[in-house]
This record gives structure tokens, C-alpha cells and sequence, in this order.
């Protein structure tokens, strides 16, 4: 991979982290301003280790190795940049499983979004489309069920990773559901500085998830991921503690995020059947994206100031 794509991909990688995770810097926000200053202290260097190494590092590793368990664990980290043909073969192999599976719990996500979460509508139709929530989990079974016959057509591993992909996505959401319910507890106080610490580790790493999923559409390589990830981690711990009053004023960066998530989805389910797709494609989708839903908040600012 040239040097130019590898800067590229890791740039990407760090974008579309730190967008997924802009609803968890606010959590975490909020929280931490509840704790004292030794938990807050522990939480942004300790926690930040934790993130970044045992969850962003360790779960594309796990991913890899259990979809190539005759790779060991050295070779799941080093198999994008091995020579020997036999790892780059399993890797091409196992290669579609791991794309369907992440593009539908990609595609799951988004839908989940644009149907039932409340939202700053950034789009003609977005409106009109959250009306019709009732629509959702009819429009995800016809999806997986479509995804599924044309997956059984090529290889059945296929479509057991679709079915993962999708039970993923719904433990996951589950999971979310349940941690709003804790963090107004939280919030309201009365509950101690570790278990606030503790929430939030666990909250963090289940909207890891989505970065982690998501960048294997950038690459394969387990190092990058860990390296871009753990970029977008560090900027938005600093955010955390600096600038989330200001983020939040950038009202449809959430909508960014969202069709990042789509369009990587996409992208992810068209390679696992076989379409070529170049790897500049996610970089540059998720830059022009994000970029396109920044300056739309920044006009948007713009405007209310001159109200």
C-alpha cells in the first residue's frame, strides 16, 4: 500500500471514530462533570488506555483471528502487510464474511437512525421518514432476508455472517437502551465515582464498536485500525474535556455520521459480493460527507446569529 493511501486510510480512520463517537463524548461529558477530580484524572489517562489498546485494538484483532483461526494471533496483526501467499489467500477468503457481517450491522444502524431516533432534520425526506417508525424492523427483515437468498447463492458462510452481522446490531442496541436508562440515574447523583468510571468504560466500549465495524471498509490491517482509531480516541478525549459545548453547536454532525455509516455499509456489502471497490472510495466518502454536514451546522450557526 503506497505511503499516500496509507495516510489517507488512517486519516479516514480517525474522522469517522471520532463522528461515531460524538454522542459518547457528550455522555461522557455530562458524567464526568458529576465526579471528582481524581475519577475524572483516572478515567481520561486510564480509560483512555483502556479504550484505545484492550477494545479499538484488541477487538479488530479478535475479528480477523476468528475468521482465520489457522492465522494464530501474531498473523491475524500482521497479515495485510505478510508476503506469504497462503496468509493473503485466507485473508481474501475469509474477506466477504467479515464485509457482509459488518455492512449490515452498518446499514441496521443507519435505518435504526433515520426511522426511530430523534434527530435535526439535515435532509429532504428525513422528516417524513422518521413519521414512518412503525416501518423499520419491516424494512431490516426485508433487507436481511434479501441480502440472505443472494448470499446462500455464493457461499452459506455468507449468510451466516449477515445473520451475525444483524444479531450484533440488535444485542448491541439492546445494551444502549439499557445504559440510557443508567446514566440518568447517573446523573442524578447519589452513586459513586468508581461505578460512574466503570459505566463509562463499558458505555465506551460498546460505541467502539461501531468505529471498529466500520473501519474494515477503510482496511483489513489490523494496525491501521489501531493506529487511526486510537487517533480519533485521543482527539475526542480532548474534546471531552475542552470543546463538547462547542461540538454540540454543530447541530448535523450527527446526520454526518450517520450517512458515513450508510455509505461504508454499502460499500462493505458490494465488496463482500464482489464488486471491486477502490480503497480511496471510503476515505474520500466519509471526508466529503462530514464535510458536507459541517459546513451545512456552520451555516446554520451563521444564520441564528444574525437572528
Amino acid at each position: 500500500m503506497e505511503l499516500q493511501f496509507l495516510i489517507l486510510t488512517i486519516l479516514g480512520l480517525s474522522l469517522f471514530e471520532i463522528i461515531t463517537s460524538i454522542d459518547n463524548a457528550i455522555i461522557n461529558a455530562e458524567v464526568l462533570s458529576g465526579m471528582g477530580r481524581r475519577a475524572q484524572r483516572w478515567f481520561l489517562t486510564w480509560g483512555f488506555f483502556l479504550a484505545v489498546f484492550l477494545v479499538r485494538g484488541l477487538l479488530p484483532l479478535l475479528i480477523v483471528w476468528g475468521a482465520n483461526p489457522s492465522l494464530g494471533i501474531l498473523g491475524s496483526f500482521t497479515a495485510t502487510f505478510s508476503s506469504d501467499p497462503k496468509v493473503a489467500e485466507a485473508v481474501d477468503q475469509s474477506s466477504p464474511i467479515l464485509l457482509i457481517g459488518g455492512g449490515v450491522f452498518l446499514i441496521f444502524l443507519f435505518f435504526h437512525w433515520l426511522f426511530l431516533e430523534p434527530k435535526n432534520y439535515g435532509l429532504f425526506g428525513e422528516k417524513f421518514l422518521h413519521r414512518q417508525g412503525a416501518w423499520y424492523f419491516a424494512v431490516v427483515s426485508i433487507l436481511l432476508a434479501t441480502i440472505v437468498w443472494f448470499a446462500l447463492k455464493i457461499n452459506p458462510l455468507m449468510a451466516f455472517g449477515a445473520v451475525l452481522g444483524s444479531t450484533a446490531f440488535f444485542i448491541i442496541h439492546g445494551f444502549r437502551q439499557y445504559a440510557e436508562e443508567q446514566e440518568k440515574k447517573l446523573l442524578a447523583g447519589g452513586i459513586s465515582d468508581i461505578a460512574k468510571v466503570a459505566y463509562l468504560e463499558v458505555l465506551d466500549a460498546s460505541f467502539s464498536i461501531d468505529g471498529v465495524i466500520g473501519a474494515f471498509a477503510f482496511t483489513f490491517s489490523v494496525p491501521l485500525i489501531l493506529l487511526g482509531n486510537g487517533l480519533g480516541a485521543l482527539v475526542l478525549r480532548k474534546l471531552t474535556v475542552s470543546n463538547i459545548e462547542r461540538i454540540k453547536k454543530y447541530k448535523y454532525l450527527k446526520n454526518g455520521a450517520m450517512y458515513s455509516i450508510l455509505f461504508l455499509g454499502l460499500i462493505m456489502l458490494s465488496d463482500s459480493f464482489g464488486f471491486h471497490i477502490p480503497t480511496w472510495l471510503s476515505p474520500l466518502i466519509t471526508f466529503g460527507t462530514v464535510g458536507y454536514f459541517f459546513w451545512k451546522s456552520r451555516r446554520h450557526m451563521e444564520t441564528e446569529s444574525l437572528v
